[in-house]
């Protein structure tokens, strides 16, 4: 997804958004993850709140997250663990990735505790989870450009995205129940 951060992070800048595209693509994730319907047209306006101080989104700010909600939906419900987290490439210095990484997990923080303030509703595992993302959310330690800490990001941004899927199926609401909840007629 990095040319795809690199071209929405460049879309909000050009906004006046003070947000990149890794923050807004965890909130997106975090609201689905803690129990947003998928089929729900709010996020929008909840982007629009917490990220553009309640500003109107511009056409193509709005545009390029329709289209990113819709992908990220997919990805979601694919069951084949298809969540692809919104990073820059794996070409830009490390700690502009690790900056990344941390702005995608503070706004999943932000985006979940919107939908899931009892935590008490949640599994062991998950609980585990947001724990460590908000230990991840304060790091602030420059990384070193070597191997060690290359792997060490790579399982880090892994870890992420398999505890951000683990959330979406303990918690998220699918396609289907959206589908069941309305009434039928007979």
């Amino acid at each position: 997804m990095s040319t795809e951060f690199d071209t929405l992070t460049q879309c909000l800048t050009d906004n006046d958004m003070v947000v990149d595209g890794a923050e807004i693509h965890g909130m997106m994730c975090g609201m689905l993850c803690g129990g947003m319907s998928l089929s729900e047209q709010q996020w929008l306006v909840v982007l629009q709140d917490t990220m553009n101080q309640g500003q109107p989104l511009a056409k193509t700010v709005s545009e390029q997250l329709q289209n990113l909600f819709n992908e990220t939906c997919q990805q979601l419900v694919d069951g084949q663990f298809a969540l692809r987290l919104m990073l820059p490439d794996d070409t830009q210095p490390i700690n502009d990735r690790g900056l990344a990484l941390i702005n995608w997990v503070q706004g999943f923080m932000a985006g979940f505790g919107l939908y899931q303030q009892k935590l008490s509703n949640c599994s062991e595992d998950v609980r585990e989870a947001l724990e460590d993302f908000s230990d991840i959310a304060r790091m602030e330690e420059p990384m070193n450009d070597d191997e060690e800490s290359e792997q060490a990001l790579h399982e880090v941004v892994e870890y992420v995205r398999i505890s951000a899927l683990l959330c979406f199926n303990e918690l998220g609401q699918s396609l289907l129940e959206d589908q069941q909840d309305s009434p039928s007629v007979h």
